[in-house]
């Protein structure tokens, strides 16, 4: 009976993971699309053969002054092939209650933001945005894949592969190396 049991568990985790190797190995990150703050389909192709930080967002958190360090990562790395994507989020105690409109102006205002700035979106439960579905299953994070709080960060290498994922409380200066290390990465 405990063979049994076993040779059961055995199998159905090899299924398992053969279909989690499955679907990380059929998406992609250029096949999916986002809308503009401005409201216009964009295609993650656009950012094709660039190192990209994508980063879940809120104007009222206490993380909210990393858009400075954010905006001047892409300032100074823009030129070399980095490019930053905020996506703002209100499903973190409602720190982001703002429309379109309200988040362009506050970002620009407040942080200078120049990166691309995207729609709202949810980055958990069943309503999450397709990129985060794929970038949790890509790089889960500590004690599940779920996103924990605003302004974590998925850094992807030139070719659209998730290469690290960071918490909230890592400053954007803290991944200056990891950046760098995939911008100049022969």
């Amino acid at each position: 009976m405990k063979l049994n049991i076993a040779s059961l568990f055995l199998s159905l985790f090899s299924v398992l993971s053969i279909n989690a190797k499955d679907s990380k190995s059929t998406e992609n990150f250029y096949q999916f699309n986002a809308k503009s703050l401005q409201g216009k389909d964009i295609s993650m192709k656009n950012y094709e053969g660039k190192v990209v930080l994508i980063v879940n967002t809120a104007s009222k958190c206490g993380f909210t002054p990393q858009y400075k360090g954010l905006e001047e990562l892409y300032k100074k790395y823009q030129d070399k092939g980095l490019v930053i994507l905020g996506f703002p989020c209100n499903q973190f105690a409602g720190q982001e209650p703002g429309n379109e409109t309200q988040i362009s102006e506050f970002c620009s205002l407040n942080y200078g933001v120049t990166f691309p700035l995207f729609s709202k979106i949810n980055v958990n439960g069943k309503n999450a945005h397709p990129l985060y579905k794929f970038l949790k299953v890509q790089l889960p994070g500590t004690l599940g894949n779920e996103i924990k709080w605003n302004f974590t960060k998925f850094l992807l290498d030139r070719k659209g592969n998730p290469v690290k994922r960071f918490g909230s409380t890592t400053k954007p200066e803290d991944i200056t190396a990891d950046i760098e290390k995939l911008l100049f990465q022969k």
